[in-house]
């Protein structure tokens, strides 16, 4: 029935044009809003109804294909090996790639190869050591935070050395311990170098027949040349004592700065780790404690020693005997010859 034909029949006329099941939907839903509302509802229904569905249909295909498998063993073979050679040949592409890289690395290191530099190595195994140079080795390791390897290739240099120079390993190590903390590349601002820090201008012809001065910078070297300077300033001395004052350049100088006591100090704890005793690693070292200096006076030092230091004698020095001031390293051997 059209527009004219329900104004005809008294009926009211009415816009809308389309059909009544739409209009019923909206009429029922509140609108367009309602209508968009509904449609999206329906749409995720729909889609997690077909989900479920097929989660279900895969489940049930997986169910049946390993059925199949399982009465089928040569089929199962036949896939697994596929896989597995297929796992293979991923895995060898990824070594290809990786070994490629590495080759680069290597072939550049191998243009640098020096087989003979195991010969400038300053190192032992400390297994090769006996009892008393291990265990000094050891400790010495532990004490100044050092590999052993390198130590005990001079623990065995200083007992070498020592014994046919006629001087006391340990002490040779005392030397070493103060003087540089075994660090053999330590210099001071006035050149004294190495692990014993001899004065490598001073020297220089000492080290003339180890090739020249940089033969300073070579551990074993330097020790070399360190305890024949040693040598030379005890025999010049007259006593260790004197000898060590001399070393560390204090010749002429009222007192060592407590240099000499820290050598000793150190030798006694060496000494008594040779022998099989236990030290503490942190064992301490002598320090001093400077008194105030009268006006009408020179000025007066009294050392309270942390440790009792033996000398050569293995008796501790009084503690007047030990100066106030600390070590200067860069005083180290000064005797020419």
């Amino acid at each position: 029935m059209t527009a004219c034909d329900r104004a005809a029949d008294g009926q009211e006329p009415s816009a809308w044009v389309g059909p009544q099941w739409l209009k019923s939907v909206l009429a029922t839903s509140g609108g367009v809003s309602g209508a968009l509302r509904l449609f999206l509802s329906d749409v995720l229904g729909g889609l997690r109804l077909v989900s479920h569905n097929a989660l279900a249909m895969l489940g049930l295909v997986a169910v049946a294909v390993a059925l199949f498998l399982f009465h089928r063993p040569e089929v199962r073979h036949e896939l697994e090996g596929r896989a597995l050679s297929w796992l293979v040949e991923r895995a060898n592409v990824r070594l290809v790639n990786a070994n490629e890289g590495e080759a680069d690395d290597g072939a550049a290191l191998a243009e640098l190869a020096e087989p003979e530099a195991i010969q400038r190595a300053t190192a032992a195994n400390p297994a090769e050591l006996n009892r008393q140079q291990a265990a000094v080795a050891y400790w010495i390791a532990r004490r100044y935070n050092v590999a052993p390897e390198p130590i005990s290739r001079l623990v065995q240099e200083a007992w070498s050395v020592g014994q046919r120079m006629g001087v006391e390993p340990t002490l040779v190590l005392a030397v070493m311990a103060v003087e540089s903390g075994f660090n053999p590349f330590a210099q001071s601002h006035v050149g004294a170098q190495g692990l014993m820090q001899v004065m490598t201008g001073v020297h220089h012809d000492k080290y003339a027949i180890f090739g020249g001065k940089n033969a300073a910078f070579d551990p074993v070297t330097n020790l070399r040349v360190g305890v024949q300077v040693l040598k030379d300033c005890i025999r010049r001395a007259g006593s260790l004592e004197g000898g060590l004052k001399y070393y560390v350049g204090a010749a002429n100088l009222a007192d060592d700065r407590g240099y000499g006591a820290k050598v000793l100090a150190e030798q006694t704890y060496l000494r008594q780790v040779a022998n099989g005793r236990s030290v503490p690693v942190m064992a301490p070292l002598p320090q001093a404690t400077v008194q105030a200096a009268t006006p009408a006076a020179s000025p007066s030092v009294t050392v309270v020693p942390t440790a009792a230091p033996a000398g050569a004698s293995g008796v501790a020095p009084a503690a007047s005997e030990i100066p106030a001031v600390p070590h200067r390293p860069e005083q180290v051997a000064l005797l020419v010859h």
